[in-house]
Protein backbone atom coordinates (compact mmCIF):
# COMPACT_ATOMS: atom_id res chain seq x y z
CA UNK A 1 0.00 0.00 0.00
CA UNK A 2 2.61 2.31 1.13
CA UNK A 3 4.40 1.62 -2.17
CA UNK A 4 1.55 2.24 -4.50
CA UNK A 5 1.15 6.23 -2.21
CA UNK A 6 4.83 6.54 -3.17
CA UNK A 7 4.41 5.65 -6.88
CA UNK A 8 0.89 8.11 -7.27
CA UNK A 9 2.97 10.69 -5.15
CA UNK A 10 5.96 10.68 -7.98
CA UNK A 11 3.70 10.56 -11.12
CA UNK A 12 2.06 13.91 -9.22
CA UNK A 13 5.42 15.52 -9.25
CA UNK A 14 5.96 14.85 -12.76
CA UNK A 15 2.78 15.95 -13.86
CA UNK A 16 3.33 19.62 -11.90
CA UNK A 17 6.73 19.49 -13.42
CA UNK A 18 5.93 19.49 -16.75
CA UNK A 19 3.05 21.88 -16.29
CA UNK A 20 5.55 24.43 -14.85
CA UNK A 21 8.35 23.59 -17.11
CA UNK A 22 6.01 23.75 -20.23
CA UNK A 23 4.84 26.97 -18.72
CA UNK A 24 8.41 28.57 -18.47
CA UNK A 25 9.64 27.48 -22.12
CA UNK A 26 6.57 29.13 -23.26
CA UNK A 27 7.08 32.56 -21.93
CA UNK A 28 10.73 32.12 -22.50
CA UNK A 29 9.58 31.72 -26.64
CA UNK A 30 7.32 34.55 -26.33
CA UNK A 31 10.01 36.58 -24.80
CA UNK A 32 12.29 36.01 -27.61
CA UNK A 33 9.95 36.43 -30.04
CA UNK A 34 9.27 39.88 -29.18
CA UNK A 35 12.53 40.73 -28.30
CA UNK A 36 13.31 39.89 -32.31
CA UNK A 37 10.33 41.07 -33.57
CA UNK A 38 10.97 44.12 -35.65
CA UNK A 39 8.58 47.39 -34.73
CA UNK A 40 5.49 47.95 -35.77
CA UNK A 41 4.93 50.37 -38.69
CA UNK A 42 1.57 52.59 -38.97
CA UNK A 43 0.08 54.12 -42.19
CA UNK A 44 -0.10 57.25 -41.73
CA UNK A 45 -1.09 60.82 -44.17
CA UNK A 46 1.22 63.55 -44.13
CA UNK A 47 1.66 67.34 -45.60
CA UNK A 48 4.39 69.49 -45.66
CA UNK A 49 4.28 72.77 -43.50
CA UNK A 50 4.11 75.45 -45.96
CA UNK A 51 3.40 79.54 -45.41
CA UNK A 52 0.05 81.44 -46.84
CA UNK A 53 -2.02 84.07 -46.69
CA UNK A 54 -4.48 84.03 -43.52
CA UNK A 55 -7.76 86.16 -42.94
CA UNK A 56 -8.20 86.17 -39.09
CA UNK A 57 -11.90 87.00 -38.32
CA UNK A 58 -14.09 87.36 -34.94
CA UNK A 59 -16.49 84.97 -34.77
CA UNK A 60 -20.00 86.22 -33.36
CA UNK A 61 -23.48 85.96 -33.58
CA UNK A 62 -26.99 87.72 -33.30
CA UNK A 63 -30.12 88.05 -34.77
CA UNK A 64 -31.14 90.01 -37.86
CA UNK A 65 -33.48 93.42 -37.86
CA UNK A 66 -34.73 95.59 -39.92
CA UNK A 67 -33.03 99.05 -41.00
CA UNK A 68 -36.64 100.68 -40.10
CA UNK A 69 -39.57 98.50 -38.92
CA UNK A 70 -42.54 99.50 -36.81
CA UNK A 71 -46.06 97.44 -35.78
CA UNK A 72 -48.93 100.20 -36.82
CA UNK A 73 -51.50 100.24 -34.30
CA UNK A 74 -54.94 102.52 -33.56
CA UNK A 75 -54.46 105.86 -31.70
CA UNK A 76 -58.26 106.21 -31.35
CA UNK A 77 -61.57 104.21 -31.11
CA UNK A 78 -63.76 103.82 -34.07
CA UNK A 79 -64.87 101.12 -36.76
CA UNK A 80 -63.09 100.29 -39.90
CA UNK A 81 -64.14 102.44 -42.88
CA UNK A 82 -61.59 101.51 -45.62
CA UNK A 83 -58.93 99.21 -45.91
CA UNK A 84 -56.16 100.56 -48.49
CA UNK A 85 -54.03 97.79 -48.76
CA UNK A 86 -53.30 94.16 -48.81
CA UNK A 87 -51.13 91.31 -46.72
CA UNK A 88 -47.33 91.40 -47.98
CA UNK A 89 -47.97 94.37 -50.50
CA UNK A 90 -45.00 96.74 -50.89
CA UNK A 91 -46.38 100.60 -49.71
CA UNK A 92 -44.89 103.95 -50.04
CA UNK A 93 -44.31 106.46 -47.83
CA UNK A 94 -47.25 108.43 -46.62
CA UNK A 95 -49.58 105.92 -48.34
CA UNK A 96 -52.62 105.37 -46.81
CA UNK A 97 -53.59 102.02 -45.20
CA UNK A 98 -56.37 102.27 -42.80
CA UNK A 99 -59.41 104.86 -42.44
CA UNK A 100 -61.49 105.11 -39.57
CA UNK A 101 -64.83 106.37 -39.34
CA UNK A 102 -64.88 110.47 -38.63
CA UNK A 103 -68.02 111.75 -39.84
CA UNK A 104 -68.76 113.10 -36.53
CA UNK A 105 -65.67 114.75 -36.06
CA UNK A 106 -65.56 115.91 -39.69
CA UNK A 107 -69.14 117.29 -38.76
CA UNK A 108 -67.63 119.38 -35.82
CA UNK A 109 -64.79 120.66 -37.88
CA UNK A 110 -67.21 121.95 -40.61
CA UNK A 111 -69.24 123.70 -37.83
CA UNK A 112 -65.95 125.52 -36.41
CA UNK A 113 -64.70 126.40 -39.19
CA UNK A 114 -67.72 128.23 -40.48
CA UNK A 115 -68.37 130.53 -37.32
CA UNK A 116 -64.27 131.10 -37.59
CA UNK A 117 -64.79 134.23 -40.21
CA UNK A 118 -67.27 135.66 -37.73
CA UNK A 119 -65.16 135.52 -34.71
CA UNK A 120 -62.06 136.98 -36.45
CA UNK A 121 -64.58 140.01 -37.66
CA UNK A 122 -65.58 140.42 -34.03
CA UNK A 123 -62.03 140.23 -32.69
CA UNK A 124 -61.17 143.08 -35.48
CA UNK A 125 -64.21 145.18 -34.35
CA UNK A 126 -63.45 144.59 -31.02
CA UNK A 127 -59.81 145.93 -31.06
CA UNK A 128 -60.74 148.54 -33.31
CA UNK A 129 -64.07 150.20 -30.54
CA UNK A 130 -61.32 149.43 -27.87
CA UNK A 131 -58.62 151.78 -29.46
CA UNK A 132 -61.18 153.88 -29.96
CA UNK A 133 -62.70 154.31 -26.34
CA UNK A 134 -66.31 152.41 -26.84
CA UNK A 135 -65.41 149.54 -25.29
CA UNK A 136 -63.63 147.96 -22.25
CA UNK A 137 -60.22 145.58 -22.30
CA UNK A 138 -62.39 143.11 -21.21
CA UNK A 139 -64.51 142.94 -23.67
CA UNK A 140 -61.48 143.38 -26.46
CA UNK A 141 -59.63 140.54 -24.53
CA UNK A 142 -63.00 137.81 -24.37
CA UNK A 143 -63.27 138.66 -28.61
CA UNK A 144 -59.52 137.59 -28.65
CA UNK A 145 -59.70 134.86 -26.78
CA UNK A 146 -63.39 133.52 -28.64
CA UNK A 147 -60.94 133.63 -31.57
CA UNK A 148 -57.84 131.56 -30.39
CA UNK A 149 -60.17 129.26 -28.72
CA UNK A 150 -61.69 128.14 -31.66
CA UNK A 151 -58.62 127.63 -33.91
CA UNK A 152 -57.58 126.11 -31.26
CA UNK A 153 -60.88 123.01 -31.54
CA UNK A 154 -60.03 123.05 -35.24
CA UNK A 155 -56.70 122.73 -34.59
CA UNK A 156 -57.53 120.07 -32.21
CA UNK A 157 -60.51 118.36 -34.64
CA UNK A 158 -58.26 118.15 -37.68
CA UNK A 159 -54.86 116.51 -34.96
CA UNK A 160 -58.06 114.02 -34.20
CA UNK A 161 -58.90 112.96 -37.97
CA UNK A 162 -55.48 112.65 -38.89
CA UNK A 163 -55.02 109.96 -35.96
CA UNK A 164 -58.17 108.24 -37.49
CA UNK A 165 -56.61 107.71 -40.86
CA UNK A 166 -53.54 105.47 -40.63
CA UNK A 167 -50.53 106.10 -43.55
CA UNK A 168 -47.70 104.62 -43.66
CA UNK A 169 -44.72 106.42 -42.26
CA UNK A 170 -42.37 105.23 -44.04
CA UNK A 171 -41.74 102.75 -47.32
CA UNK A 172 -41.05 99.58 -47.28
CA UNK A 173 -43.37 96.13 -47.22
CA UNK A 174 -46.52 95.33 -44.98
CA UNK A 175 -47.14 91.92 -43.23
CA UNK A 176 -50.29 90.11 -42.32
CA UNK A 177 -53.50 92.22 -41.61
CA UNK A 178 -54.77 91.96 -38.24
CA UNK A 179 -57.97 94.47 -39.12
CA UNK A 180 -61.22 94.16 -41.41
CA UNK A 181 -63.87 95.95 -42.97
CA UNK A 182 -66.12 97.03 -40.12
CA UNK A 183 -64.08 96.01 -37.55
CA UNK A 184 -64.09 98.32 -34.33
CA UNK A 185 -60.83 98.84 -33.00
CA UNK A 186 -59.46 100.32 -29.57
CA UNK A 187 -56.54 102.80 -29.26
CA UNK A 188 -53.69 100.50 -29.54
CA UNK A 189 -54.84 97.37 -31.23
CA UNK A 190 -52.19 96.21 -33.68
CA UNK A 191 -53.09 96.71 -37.54
CA UNK A 192 -50.11 95.35 -39.34
CA UNK A 193 -45.99 95.53 -39.36
CA UNK A 194 -44.27 97.64 -41.65
CA UNK A 195 -40.83 96.96 -42.69
CA UNK A 196 -37.95 98.36 -44.45
CA UNK A 197 -36.04 95.29 -45.67
CA UNK A 198 -33.67 97.21 -48.57
CA UNK A 199 -31.07 97.40 -45.79
CA UNK A 200 -30.78 94.85 -42.99
CA UNK A 201 -29.24 95.44 -39.35
CA UNK A 202 -27.64 92.67 -36.95
CA UNK A 203 -26.51 93.78 -33.46
CA UNK A 204 -23.73 91.14 -31.80
CA UNK A 205 -21.15 91.35 -29.05
CA UNK A 206 -17.74 91.26 -29.11
CA UNK A 207 -15.31 90.77 -25.70
CA UNK A 208 -13.49 94.02 -24.92
CA UNK A 209 -10.07 93.02 -25.57
CA UNK A 210 -10.74 92.87 -29.68
CA UNK A 211 -12.02 96.12 -29.26
CA UNK A 212 -9.15 97.85 -30.48
CA UNK A 213 -9.51 95.29 -33.61
CA UNK A 214 -12.87 96.62 -34.98
CA UNK A 215 -13.40 100.22 -36.34
CA UNK A 216 -16.82 101.33 -37.91
CA UNK A 217 -17.11 100.60 -41.87
CA UNK A 218 -14.83 97.52 -41.02
CA UNK A 219 -16.60 94.35 -43.45
CA UNK A 220 -18.51 91.43 -41.97
CA UNK A 221 -19.59 88.45 -43.14
CA UNK A 222 -23.24 86.99 -42.61
CA UNK A 223 -24.06 83.60 -42.85
CA UNK A 224 -27.98 82.08 -41.78
CA UNK A 225 -29.09 78.54 -41.84
CA UNK A 226 -31.90 79.37 -44.59
CA UNK A 227 -29.63 79.97 -46.91
CA UNK A 228 -26.59 77.43 -46.59
CA UNK A 229 -23.05 78.26 -46.99
CA UNK A 230 -23.71 81.83 -48.96
CA UNK A 231 -22.26 84.78 -47.36
CA UNK A 232 -23.93 87.84 -46.75
CA UNK A 233 -21.18 90.98 -46.76
CA UNK A 234 -21.89 93.93 -44.91
CA UNK A 235 -20.16 96.94 -43.16
CA UNK A 236 -19.99 98.05 -39.38
CA UNK A 237 -22.18 101.43 -38.91
CA UNK A 238 -22.04 101.81 -35.08
CA UNK A 239 -20.20 100.68 -32.04
CA UNK A 240 -21.20 101.08 -28.53
CA UNK A 241 -19.85 103.77 -26.85
CA UNK A 242 -19.67 101.73 -23.38
CA UNK A 243 -18.41 98.47 -22.63
CA UNK A 244 -20.41 96.13 -20.06
CA UNK A 245 -19.28 96.41 -16.58
CA UNK A 246 -21.25 92.83 -15.96
CA UNK A 247 -19.92 90.77 -19.11
CA UNK A 248 -16.53 92.72 -20.54
CA UNK A 249 -18.50 92.86 -23.91
CA UNK A 250 -19.34 95.55 -25.87
CA UNK A 251 -22.27 96.05 -28.46
CA UNK A 252 -21.52 96.19 -32.50
CA UNK A 253 -24.06 97.12 -35.03
CA UNK A 254 -23.18 96.47 -38.88
CA UNK A 255 -25.89 97.05 -42.36
CA UNK A 256 -26.07 94.29 -44.56
CA UNK A 257 -27.61 95.41 -47.98
CA UNK A 258 -30.72 93.37 -49.04
CA UNK A 259 -31.58 94.01 -52.66
CA UNK A 260 -33.12 90.58 -53.00
CA UNK A 261 -34.92 90.37 -49.72
CA UNK A 262 -33.24 87.17 -48.78
CA UNK A 263 -32.89 87.90 -45.33
CA UNK A 264 -35.75 88.43 -43.02
CA UNK A 265 -36.20 90.34 -39.51
CA UNK A 266 -35.61 87.53 -36.37
CA UNK A 267 -33.52 85.30 -38.49
CA UNK A 268 -29.97 84.01 -35.77
CA UNK A 269 -26.93 85.15 -37.76
CA UNK A 270 -23.27 83.76 -37.54
CA UNK A 271 -21.13 86.67 -37.92
CA UNK A 272 -17.54 87.17 -38.90
CA UNK A 273 -15.88 90.52 -38.37
CA UNK A 274 -12.69 90.70 -41.06
CA UNK A 275 -10.03 91.50 -39.91
CA UNK A 276 -6.60 92.66 -42.42
CA UNK A 277 -4.52 89.92 -43.90
CA UNK A 278 -1.29 87.88 -42.26
CA UNK A 279 0.92 86.88 -44.79
CA UNK A 280 3.69 83.92 -44.35
CA UNK A 281 1.59 82.15 -41.76
CA UNK A 282 1.68 78.33 -41.16
CA UNK A 283 -2.09 76.51 -41.52
CA UNK A 284 -2.91 73.41 -40.43
CA UNK A 285 -5.62 70.91 -40.86
CA UNK A 286 -7.58 70.60 -37.10
CA UNK A 287 -7.65 67.22 -37.97
CA UNK A 288 -3.89 67.22 -37.72
CA UNK A 289 -3.65 68.73 -34.09
CA UNK A 290 -4.56 66.68 -30.95
CA UNK A 291 -6.07 68.76 -28.46
CA UNK A 292 -5.52 67.72 -24.94
CA UNK A 293 -6.16 69.39 -21.21
CA UNK A 294 -2.38 69.88 -21.15
CA UNK A 295 -2.41 71.63 -24.78
CA UNK A 296 -1.62 70.83 -28.36
CA UNK A 297 0.70 68.56 -29.92
CA UNK A 298 1.19 67.03 -33.69
CA UNK A 299 3.39 64.48 -35.18
CA UNK A 300 6.17 65.56 -37.24
CA UNK A 301 7.63 62.63 -39.63
CA UNK A 302 11.68 62.36 -39.62
CA UNK A 303 13.71 60.40 -41.45
CA UNK A 304 15.97 57.77 -39.43
CA UNK A 305 18.09 54.53 -39.25
CA UNK A 306 17.54 51.44 -37.98
CA UNK A 307 20.33 49.02 -36.04
CA UNK A 308 21.17 47.87 -39.51
CA UNK A 309 22.00 51.35 -41.26
CA UNK A 310 18.01 51.36 -43.21
CA UNK A 311 16.26 54.24 -42.98
CA UNK A 312 13.06 54.51 -41.73
CA UNK A 313 10.35 57.20 -41.17
CA UNK A 314 10.09 57.72 -37.29
CA UNK A 315 7.58 60.33 -35.77
CA UNK A 316 8.26 63.10 -33.36
CA UNK A 317 5.99 64.10 -31.05
CA UNK A 318 5.97 68.01 -30.70
CA UNK A 319 3.87 71.00 -28.85
CA UNK A 320 2.25 73.25 -30.84
CA UNK A 321 0.49 76.57 -30.25
CA UNK A 322 -2.91 77.62 -32.28
CA UNK A 323 -3.65 81.29 -31.84
CA UNK A 324 -6.73 80.88 -34.03
CA UNK A 325 -9.27 78.72 -35.45
CA UNK A 326 -11.42 78.75 -38.54
CA UNK A 327 -13.35 75.92 -40.37
CA UNK A 328 -10.97 73.20 -40.85
CA UNK A 329 -7.92 75.86 -40.53
CA UNK A 330 -5.84 76.37 -37.27
CA UNK A 331 -3.40 79.01 -37.41
CA UNK A 332 0.16 77.73 -35.78
CA UNK A 333 1.85 80.75 -34.07
CA UNK A 334 5.19 78.56 -32.45
CA UNK A 335 6.27 74.52 -32.19
CA UNK A 336 6.67 73.97 -35.99
CA UNK A 337 8.60 75.83 -38.69
CA UNK A 338 8.30 75.76 -42.96
CA UNK A 339 9.57 72.17 -44.03
CA UNK A 340 8.06 70.22 -41.05
CA UNK A 341 6.41 66.92 -42.55
CA UNK A 342 3.15 66.62 -40.11
CA UNK A 343 1.08 63.63 -40.27
CA UNK A 344 -2.46 64.50 -40.81
CA UNK A 345 -4.71 61.08 -40.65
CA UNK A 346 -3.80 57.86 -38.60
CA UNK A 347 -2.20 59.78 -35.35
CA UNK A 348 -4.45 57.95 -33.12
CA UNK A 349 -2.44 54.90 -32.96
CA UNK A 350 0.86 56.75 -32.38
CA UNK A 351 3.35 57.52 -30.26
CA UNK A 352 6.54 59.40 -29.59
CA UNK A 353 8.94 57.22 -31.82
CA UNK A 354 6.72 55.23 -33.50
CA UNK A 355 7.37 53.91 -37.16
CA UNK A 356 5.20 55.00 -39.81
CA UNK A 357 4.94 54.32 -43.85
CA UNK A 358 3.18 57.02 -46.32
CA UNK A 359 -0.05 56.21 -47.95
CA UNK A 360 -2.31 58.08 -49.84
CA UNK A 361 -5.73 58.70 -48.63
CA UNK A 362 -8.79 61.30 -49.88
CA UNK A 363 -10.23 61.30 -46.22
CA UNK A 364 -9.79 64.36 -45.67
CA UNK A 365 -10.84 65.94 -48.65
CA UNK A 366 -13.86 68.16 -48.20
CA UNK A 367 -17.07 66.67 -50.40
CA UNK A 368 -18.27 69.39 -52.79
CA UNK A 369 -21.97 68.92 -51.32
CA UNK A 370 -22.82 66.69 -48.13
CA UNK A 371 -24.63 63.77 -49.24
CA UNK A 372 -28.10 63.98 -48.24
CA UNK A 373 -29.59 60.72 -45.59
Amino acid sequence: MKKWFAWMFVVVILLLGSVIGFNLFKAHMIEDFLANRPPPTFPVTTMMVSTSEYVPRINAFGFIEPYRGVTLAAEESGTVKALSFESGQTVGEGQLLVSLDSEVEAANLAASEAVLPATQKQMDRMVRLYKQGSVSEGEKDKAVADLLTLKAQIRSLTATIDRRTIEAPFAGQVGLRNVYMGQYLQPGNEIVRLEDTSTMRIRFTVPQNDLNRIHVKQAVHVNVDAHGDEIFQGIITAIEPAVSYQSGVVQVQADIPNDDGDLRSGMFARVQVILPTLTDQLLLPQSAINFTLYGENVFVVEQTKDDAGNEQLQVKQTTVSVSERHGNLALISSGLKEGDEVVTSGQIRLSNGSLVRLVESNALIEPDSVPRL
